[in-house]
């Protein structure tokens, strides 16, 4: 009965971790490996001490790695700090007014605006639009593949 118990949660919590992969609110990784630990605690799934601790490190890694993807690329294409926070609140509106799509128009728009508000020309507006836009994706794609990973990771040692 209790493994049921960790199954499902192991469950829910993979597809948290795959949510929090697109959702700023949510830490993906650590969530997805969660998930992998609640697996290992029942007798169905059996994964090597020595793959935990490489599994939970880059979980750990990616999620600090993500906080600096973002200033990264937009120091990278000289936008300014005001870029950076309204495109941050343009993400939390687009993902609250129009999800999904919004995730991503949210960000563009905000870091365009913050240029635009600080006086520079609609060129470098655009300029740090997209490199926000690229560091949203490239944050993004990384939670994702590591979330899929974990899911593999359990369906590959899960022994019925």
């Amino acid at each position: 009965m209790i493994d049921i118990i960790w199954i499902i949660l192991g469950g829910l919590f993979l597809l948290g971790g795959i949510a929090g992969s697109v959702l700023p609110i949510l830490p993906g990784p650590p969530i997805a490996y969660g998930g992998i630990v609640f697996f290992q605690l029942s007798k169905y799934v059996d994964i090597s001490s020595k793959w935990m601790w490489i599994l939970g490190l880059a979980a750990l890694i990616i999620t600090v790695i993500d906080y600096f993807i973002p200033s990264y690329f937009t120091k990278k294409y000289g936008a300014h700090k005001l870029s950076t926070l309204l495109s941050l609140i343009g993400m939390i509106v687009g993902l609250i007014f129009f999800p999904p799509l919004g995730l991503i128009i949210g960000p563009f728009i905000g870091a365009f605006l913050g240029e635009i508000i600080v006086g520079r020309v609609w060129r470098q507006g655009l300029k740090s639009a997209w490199a926000t836009f690229i560091g949203f994706v490239f944050g993004t794609m990384m939670k994702l593949i590591y979330g899929s990973y974990c899911i593999f990771v359990v369906i590959k040692y899960y022994n019925v």
